[in-house]
């Protein structure tokens, strides 16, 4: 073990969350690169493969990073599956002794309306979300809080009304995603974690992935709209490097961030075809979730204290 910062990055097997794991290894962090993928990362022609194809798992990620100089470690998850996700903790404490970063970037995705969307689809997507995030982050926690410095970045929306039209479903679980991130905020602060943040990020132009390589395969030119999966990976080392002050609670999109606070003028070069200018998908204004009473609180309740009562 060493003194160098430890991150935990959930959905890290290919495309943004590879990209995350690569880039947080660049700058110096022990990474734990976590997904349900596992692969025989010796045996895979060409290497690196694809990033965003099957072959790209938590293994040749692993092995990208190592034969890189930097540090990683491998461990699979389901997020599906708590007892899982306590598992992938525990084995990072014993791996590395501390923990000080978690990104958590696994998602299921399912665009269409509620009547296109069975109910089977709809409970993978609660269930690798939302559920997925609120019990990563439980598991967390308690590390994260040791040093009172922890942080953590989830991929996850802001909240607008325009969001959830024609994937309700989908917006449901994102969504409920941004509002642990608000929550948990003021549970920081409450609690005078002055140190610890957690925000949400997400991206304002598309990224290539996955799934937009299917579009660009049936349309060459689908590909003029889409960003390099850095421009996201910039974004969460600046909010990392950013005071927990600044980010704690904010729900951000990428290229906003690093322009208002990262100083990034020219993003020309996130640009996957280059020349070209991608479209930006995300509102340039976005409403404010606060009221007029939002530091009024009311009168406390808390279940966890009052249980014993019921």
């Amino acid at each position: 073990m060493d003194d160098r910062k430890v991150a935990l990055v959930v959905g890290a097997s290919r495309g943004i969350g590879r990209q995350i794991a690569i880039d947080l290894a660049k700058n110096g962090y022990a990474v734990v690169v976590s997904a349900k993928s596992v692969s025989y990362a010796r045996s895979v022609v060409p290497f690196p493969p694809d990033p965003n194809s099957s072959q790209s798992t938590i293994s040749t990620v692993e092995r990208e990073i190592v034969e890189s100089g930097g540090q990683a470690t491998a461990i699979p998850v389901d997020v599906r599956d708590f007892a899982s996700i306590e598992r992938l903790v525990e084995q990072t404490i014993q791996t590395y002794g501390h923990l000080d970063v978690l990104v958590y970037n696994s998602g299921a995705i399912w665009w269409a309306s509620v009547e296109d969307t069975p109910m089977k689809r709809f409970q993978l997507m609660q269930r690798v979300n939302p559920e997925g995030l609120y019990g990563t982050v439980q598991a967390a926690l308690p590390h994260l809080k040791k040093y009172r410095t922890g942080r953590i970045v989830v991929v996850s929306p802001p909240i607008y009304s325009r969001f959830f039209r024609g994937k309700t479903a989908y917006a449901m679980g994102k969504v409920g995603m941004s509002v642990l991130t608000k929550g948990l905020a003021m549970d920081f602060q409450r609690q005078g974690l002055t140190e610890m943040a957690i925000t949400s990020l997400w991206p304002a132009v598309a990224i290539e992935s996955a799934a937009t390589q299917k579009m660009t395969q049936k349309n060459p030119d689908e590909a003029r709209d889409l960003r390099k999966a850095t421009v996201f990976s910039d974004a969460v080392l600046a909010i990392l490097r950013a005071p927990a002050s600044r980010v704690n609670g904010q729900l951000e999109l990428d290229e906003d961030f690093l322009r208002n606070y990262g100083g990034v003028i020219d993003f020309s070069k996130y640009a996957l075809v280059p020349g070209s200018s991608p479209r930006r998908i995300m509102p340039a204004e976005l409403p404010d979730l606060t009221v007029r009473e939002q530091d009024d609180e009311g009168k406390r309740m808390d279940s966890a204290k009052d249980r014993s009562k019921l």
